[in-house]
């Protein structure tokens, strides 16, 4: 079985005798998930834009029927 305690106190013990290598392998280890992380964000962030692009011009939309009904009854 996986013990978790041992595990915990090599990599302290790593950390404390080689930090910038702990430090390096942990950076190296995590830049994919920051750069899967940026990529989501800025998807994420271009999908509401659209939707608000999108909403914005339905209400327009919406705004140029009720002129036009409103014209109609005149």
């Amino acid at each position: 079985m996986f013990d978790i305690k041992a595990w915990a106190a090599y990599v302290a013990e790593w950390a404390a005798k080689d930090p910038y290598g702990f430090l390096t392998t942990v950076i190296l280890a995590l830049s994919p998930l920051f750069l899967a992380s940026a990529t989501l964000s800025w998807k994420l962030a271009k999908m509401i834009e659209a939707r608000k692009k999108d909403q914005e011009k339905k209400q327009k939309h919406q705004e140029n029927i009720a002129k036009a009904k409103q014209l109609k009854k005149d």
